[in-house]
């Protein structure tokens, strides 16, 4: 499964609209980014990345709804039962057939 997580971009560096990048902030985590995907992105857009590369830039309510579901998927997290091991092979057998 691929997740892309918005950020807000902070700077942008170049002119070569395929070799822009940009400082993005992930919730006080700053990382570069490639912007050679969304040559529009300006600083204080939110757009989302995916390893290391921003996809698309989504308006501030979008990117904040993104974060809730993020937080809930963390307080899920924390109500799964402690020491229990997730199945060897999820979704097969181990049962041997003859």
């Amino acid at each position: 499964m691929c997740l892309a997580v918005p950020g807000k971009l902070l700077s942008v560096n170049g002119d070569d609209p395929l070799e822009r990048t940009g400082r993005v902030s992930f919730g006080g985590v700053v990382k570069d980014v490639s912007l050679a995907c969304v040559p529009e992105a300006k600083p204080g857009d939110y757009v989302l990345v995916h390893v290391g590369m921003a996809l698309s830039v989504v308006d501030e309510s979008e990117a904040q709804q993104v974060f809730e579901y993020l937080r809930q998927m963390e307080d899920l997290e924390e109500l799964a039962a402690p020491g229990l091991a997730p199945p060897q092979n999820p979704g097969f057998s181990d049962e041997i057939r003859g």
